[in-house]
C-alpha cells in the first residue's frame, strides 16, 4: 500500500462521523425545530385565528407574540448560566421539554399574564438553545464537517418555517385547542427523539498557544464586526417575516391566498438554507462566506423595495429564505474559524453574537411596526431599511478585512 493511500485513509478517518455524532447531530435538529422553528414561527399564522376566537384582541395578539422575542434575548443572554448549573446536556433537555410544555398550556387561554408568561418561557428556550445546541455538538465534530454538521443541526429552523405555512392551516381545521396540543404532541415525540443524543460531556477549553498579540487583536477586531454583521442581519430580515405575506396581500392587492403561498415558497428555500451555507463555508471558509450572504441579502431586500413583479419577488424570497436560516451556521462558523481551538470562548463568543441578534431582532420588531404606522404602510420603506442595514455590514466587512491581514 503506497504512503498516497496510507494518507488519505487517514483524512477520511480524521474527517468522517461516526453514530454517535449523528445521533447528536439528530438531537440538535430535533431541539432547532421544537424550540425556534416551531416556537417561534408557528405563531405567525396563529394570530388571526387567536383574534377570530376572541382568545386576545389584535393588540393583545401583537403583544404576546413579543414575549417570545424578548424571551429569547433573556435565553441568549443566560443561556451559558443555565448549563453551568445544569450541565448542557441537562439544560438542552429541560429547554426543550420547557418549549414542548409552552405548546400544551397555550391551548388554555386562562389568562394574559399566563399566555405571555408561556410564550416568553418559549422564547427563552429557544434563545438557550441556540447558544448551546451548536457549542454543545460542533467541539466532537472533525473540524472540516463543521459546516456540514451546524446546516444538518439548523435546518429544523426551516423546516418550523415551513410547518407555519403547511401544518398549521391544517391542525387549525380542528380548532385552537387542537392546534396547540397537536404542536405540543409533535414536540414531544421530538423532545424524546433528542433525549439520548446529547454528549454526555464537552471537551475542556484549550486555549491557543504562542499566539501573539497583534493576532490577538486583530482576532477582536474580527469579533466585534461579526457581533455587529450579525446585530444587522436581523434589522435585514425582520421586514421580511413581519411584512413579507401583508406586502404581497393587502399592499399589491393580490390575496391571502397568494401571499400565503410565497411564505411557504420562503419556508421550503429555509430548508436548504443551513445545508447550503454550512457546506458553502467548509469550502471557502466561513469569513468569504458570510460576506456573500450580506451582499446577496442586501440585494435581494432591495429588489424588494423596488419591484412588485412577481417573479423578482420570488427570486428575493428565495434567495431571503435561504440566507434566514443560513447565516446561523456561517455566523458560528465564523466563530469557529476566529477562535479554532478555544471552545470556552466560542462558546462565550457565539452567546454574544445570539444576544446582539436577539436585541436588534426585538428592537427591529417595535421600531419597523412603529415606522410602517407611521409612515401610512409603506412597505418599500421598510424593505429598503432592511437593505440598508446589510449594506452597511457589507460595507464594513470589506473595510475591516482589507486593512488587516486574513484569518
Amino acid at each position: 500500500m503506497s504512503d498516497q493511500t496510507v494518507s488519505a485513509i487517514r483524512a477520511d478517518q480524521h474527517t468522517s462521523l461516526d453514530s454517535r455524532t449523528f445521533f447528536a447531530m439528530l438531537a440538535g435538529f430535533c431541539a432547532s425545530l421544537v424550540a425556534i422553528g416551531l416556537a417561534r414561527f408557528a405563531y405567525t399564522p396563529l394570530i388571526p385565528p387567536l383574534i377570530e376566537a376572541h382568545w386576545f384582541t389584535s393588540s393583545q395578539a401583537v403583544t404576546l407574540g413579543a414575549a417570545n422575542f424578548a424571551g429569547y434575548f433573556a435565553g441568549a443572554l443566560f443561556g451559558r448560566s443555565i448549563a453551568n448549573v445544569l450541565t448542557n446536556r441537562h439544560a438542552l433537555r429541560l429547554l426543550m421539554a420547557m418549549a414542548t410544555a409552552a405548546f400544551f398550556a397555550c391551548a388554555f387561554p386562562l389568562s394574559i399574564a399566563w399566555f405571555f408568561a408561556w410564550r416568553f418561557l418559549s422564547g427563552l428556550s429557544g434563545g438557550a438553545i441556540m447558544v448551546l445546541v451548536a457549542t454543545t455538538i460542533l467541539p466532537h465534530v472533525p473540524p472540516a464537517r463543521r459546516g456540514f454538521a451546524s446546516g444538518m443541526i439548523f435546518v429544523g429552523l426551516g423546516f418550523g418555517i415551513a410547518a407555519s405555512g403547511t401544518l398549521i392551516p391544517k391542525l387549525l381545521h380542528h380548532g385552537l385547542h387542537a392546534t396547540w396540543i397537536g404542536l405540543g404532541v409533535f414536540s414531544l415525540v421530538l423532545t424524546a427523539i433528542a433525549w439520548f443524543g446529547w454528549p454526555a460531556s464537552n471537551p475542556s477549553a484549550v486555549a491557543t498557544q504562542g499566539a501573539g498579540t497583534h493576532s490577538n487583536a486583530q482576532g477582536g477586531t474580527r469579533l466585534r464586526l461579526l457581533y455587529a454583521q450579525y446585530a444587522a442581519n436581523a434589522l435585514g430580515l425582520v421586514p421580511v417575516m413581519i411584512l413579507l405575506v401583508d406586502c404581497i396581500a393587502r399592499g399589491y392587492g393580490r390575496g391571502a391566498e397568494v401571499g400565503a403561498s410565497y411564505w411557504v415558497l420562503y419556508g421550503v428555500a429555509a430548508i436548504s438554507g443551513p445545508l447550503i451555507c454550512g457546506n458553502a463555508g467548509d469550502r471557502i471558509g466561513f469569513g468569504m462566506a458570510y460576506r456573500f450572504a450580506l451582499f446577496v441579502q442586501a440585494g435581494a431586500a432591495a429588489l424588494l423595495a423596488l419591484s412588485a413583479n412577481a417573479y423578482v419577488i420570488g427570486v428575493a424570497t428565495v434567495a431571503l429564505g435561504i440566507l434566514t436560516t443560513g447565516i446561523v451556521p456561517l455566523a458560528l462558523g465564523r466563530v469557529h474559524e476566529l477562535l479554532p481551538h478555544d471552545h470556552t470562548e466560542q462558546r462565550a463568543a457565539w452567546s454574544r453574537a445570539t444576544s446582539a441578534f436577539a436585541l436588534c431582532q426585538a428592537l427591529a420588531g417595535y421600531g419597523y411596526s412603529f415606522l410602517f404606522s407611521h409612515t401610512h404602510n409603506n412597505y418599500a420603506l421598510i424593505f429598503a431599511c432592511g437593505a440598508f442595514a446589510l449594506a452597511v455590514a457589507f460595507v464594513a466587512d470589506l473595510v475591516v478585512n482589507r486593512t488587516q491581514a486574513p484569518i
